[in-house]
């Protein structure tokens, strides 16, 4: 399944977020969206997943969701969303409960999705026994769970130390080379667009609109850290946003 964005616009009050957005993302990519800070990110994102509806435009949906696919636009946030009381496999089963699914076909996909993360020695601990970068694998786990069409993800390593968030990188790659998914990524960071992107696209400062979209043609599963074809594209991606961003920066301030 593919989505589709027409000329989405979005205020809130008198303040003007997004202006004129038009993309396709495609079936089997991942699309990054970077831009100065406030610039509708994560509002784009918000609206994409029908959390927020647009003031102007609409998001389409093009063909069928995969075979299985329990909630085709599924989300993984920044902080983790898991329930305290409930165990890693507690977790992932929330997801599956109002599916009407038996508890043999559960237990294969929960066994599945731990597998695929790295998550199977860890099932019956709680949150607060783990570290953060488990935390989020147990958040991605929860989003294959339901097969998603699309995956949404609302700057999912932002909270983590470097170390940390290179390695979840290198999971997120696995997972990938495993089983291409669809997905739409959030984030400031630019060394994770260029590792993870299909497609990187640049908002401008508020009102955001697409200044441009770079393209990277390797395989995620071929790029390296420290690459220079890689750092060129993120040195260009830094020399559209650098002065925008400092406006932004000064404009965050200001208010």
């Amino acid at each position: 399944m593919e989505l589709k964005l027409e000329a989405i616009g979005h205020s809130y009050g008198g303040t003007e977020v997004l202006r004129d957005i038009s993309l396709l993302i495609p079936a089997g990519r991942v699309v990054c969206i970077v831009g100065p800070s406030g610039c509708g990110k994560s509002t784009l994102l918000r609206l994409i997943g029908g959390l927020e509806r647009a003031s102007s435009g609409r998001v389409l949906q093009l063909g069928d969701p995969p075979e299985g696919c329990l909630n085709p636009l599924t989300y993984v946030f920044q902080d983790f969303a898991l329930l305290p009381w409930r165990t890693v496999c507690g977790n992932i089963s929330l997801v599956l409960e109002d599916h009407g699914i038996g508890a043999a076909e559960t237990d294969r996909i929960i066994d599945d999705v731990l597998a695929r993360t790295r998550l199977s020695d860890f099932a019956d601990a709680l949150p607060r026994q783990l570290s953060g970068g488990m935390k989020q694998r147990v958040a991605i786990a929860r989003a294959l769970a339901v097969n998603p069409a699309v995956l949404l993800l609302d700057e999912p390593l932002s909270a983590l130390d470097s170390q940390t968030r290179e390695l979840l990188m290198d999971d997120l790659v696995s997972l990938y080379a495993r089983q291409r998914f669809t997905a739409v990524y959030v984030t400031h960071n630019l060394n994770e667009a260029v590792r993870l992107g299909h497609f990187i696209v640049v908002l401008s400062r508020r009102p955001g609109q697409i200044r441009e979209i770079v393209e990277i043609p390797e395989p995620l599963e071929a790029r390296k850290r420290g690459d220079p074809a890689l750092e060129a594209r993120q040195a260009h991606l830094w020399e559209l946003m650098r002065e925008e961003a400092q406006a932004a920066d000064a404009e965050l301030v200001d208010v």
